[in-house]
């Protein structure tokens, strides 16, 4: 998953997490689907996820190259011994998707459910390590292993619900559809490939369930559910300044160097315009209720707050906020002579943009241009095949389910949307006409959170144990047919 979990500040922390096997009940006294389940059974499905989440983890798929293959096989095994319809499909060296599906027993079902991962993970150095991260070692309360927040833990979750939904015989009202796909660190192929070649084994579906969500955890308290209901997209920029070359002796004042760093600070105070989008104004509206009184209020009429110059100047100190309420520039990458004693005739950088829903990127990079105003300074994009940014909305039976299945594991604690700055594949899904939304069964510290893509990645073994249980009752009370 590209890009940083978003932590509001300010927060306060409510509401305990319930034990592991607790039987919640709804506020109407029925038991949710896993409630329905003996207690013995669900002992048995958790320490088969611990078992398979180990085994998953020991799989390295590093990507580059991936090597995703091995974790299909994985998959394609349990499938196979539960006699779960699926199929593996090796569309490049090495690399695989896999669908499986359960099909739906109803005379008038509804569209169906993809629970979507993607099996490659990130490199890792084991220098920097305190076990080797495809051991998948168990050290105090945690299983260590890269991928155990980014994302195979979720995907062990979704196996072992399809298995759950299986050997219950739960009655389904929709398909239910597994995709593992490859490449999702790097490129995407895995997803394009399958979108453009087996969509029809998607089905025409409604929903679809990814990674992204962000259920964040202090002691025994929960702050909030996060449920990702959109992502910011990327617009890399590659400015490129020209200038005559010398000597570093001979100091040139209209150098390559010198103008890009003009043109740089330029646009380093550039101040794109505020948009306030629904989602986000949905969100700082749920989460008002916990911010000290000032800020609160701002929350509550984030459009009239930022008519205020002082505020406007606290949400750009704000990284929590201000990727929120715009478009964003990051300069991260410089380069020029090869020398330190050479002025070169050329001297770049890349700026890492982040843009909206909805946004215009020619109206954007023209911005740009004009801001720079430097004929010898040009301005491209990095990446010319632009994804438009998209976001599904709050208001669909799915997303009810997630405040359903959330208020009997974490009563009273706020479910959100959340416009996240980073990127998931949930991207590509929704020009299908899915409403695609990043939901993590598992609660995470900010500690544990910040392993993603770092040293040290795990998960304490409790929420391997608990975790596919939420995801198991938000997706049986999403296709249940009682």
């Amino acid at each position: 998953m590209f890009g940083r979990k978003f932590r509001l500040r300010g927060t306060i922390l409510i509401f305990a997490v319930f034990p592991l096997l607790l039987f919640t009940q709804t506020q109407e006294g029925t038991s949710l689907p896993s409630a329905r389940i003996a207690a013995e059974r669900i002992k048995q499905y958790s320490a088969l996820a611990v078992d398979w989440e180990r085994e998953y983890l020991r799989i390295d798929t590093t990507n580059p190259p991936g090597n995703e293959v091995r974790s299909a096989a994985f998959f394609k095994k349990i499938f196979d011994q539960e006699q779960i319809e699926n199929r593996v499909f090796d569309y490049a060296p090495g690399r695989s998707d896999l669908w499986a599906r359960l099909p739906h027993s109803s005379s008038a079902p509804n569209r169906p459910i993809v629970l979507l991962n993607h099996m490659d993970v990130v490199t890792s150095n084991p220098a920097h390590w305190k076990v080797p991260p495809f051991s998948a070692e168990i050290i105090g309360d945690s299983i260590y292993g890269r991928g155990a927040q980014d994302m195979k833990s979720e995907g062990l979750a979704q196996l072992v619900v399809m298995v759950m939904l299986k050997r219950e015989k739960i009655p389904l009202d929709r398909d239910v559809i597994f995709l593992a796909v490859s490449d999702e660190e790097a490129a995407g192929t895995g997803t394009d490939w399958f979108i453009a070649n087996q969509r029809d084994l998607l089905g025409n579906a409604e929903f679809l369930i990814n990674e992204g969500g962000e259920n964040l955890l202090k002691g025994s308290k929960v702050k909030y559910i996060g449920v990702d209901v959109g992502e910011k997209t990327t617009f890399w920029l590659r400015v490129v300044a020209h200038g005559r070359p010398g000597h570093g002796s001979r100091p040139i004042r209209d150098s390559a160097p010198n103008r890009l760093v003009m043109a740089l600070n330029k646009i380093l105070a550039y101040r794109t315009p505020f948009k306030v989008l629904p989602v986000v104004e949905e969100f700082l509206q749920d989460m008002a209720a916990y911010e000290p009184p000032e800020r609160a209020q701002k929350f509550r009429n984030i459009k009239q707050a930022l008519q205020d110059k002082n505020f406007q100047q606290e949400v750009e100190r704000d990284e929590s906020l201000n990727y929120l309420l715009r478009d964003t520039i990051s300069l991260t990458m410089l380069g020029g002579s090869q020398q330190t004693n050479v002025i070169p005739p050329e001297a770049w950088a890349n700026l890492d943009v982040r843009m909206l829903p909805g946004e215009d990127t020619k109206s954007f990079l023209a911005s740009i241009r004009q801001v720079v105003n430097d004929p010898n300074v040009t301005v491209e994009p990095v990446n010319p095949e632009f994804r438009i940014a998209n976001y599904s909305p709050t208001n669909t039976k799915l997303y009810e389910v997630f405040r359903t299945v959330s208020a009997r594991y974490f009563p009273g604690t706020p479910v959100v949307p959340r416009l996240t700055s980073g990127y998931t594949e949930n991207q590509r899904y929704r020009p299908l006409g899915i409403n695609a939304y990043g939901f993590s069964p598992y609660t995470a510290t900010e500690e544990e959170g910040n392993t993603e893509h770092g040293n040290d990645e795990r998960i304490r073994v409790e929420e391997v144990r608990r975790g596919f249980r939420v995801l198991f009752d938000v997706v049986a009370t999403a296709v249940g047919t009682q």
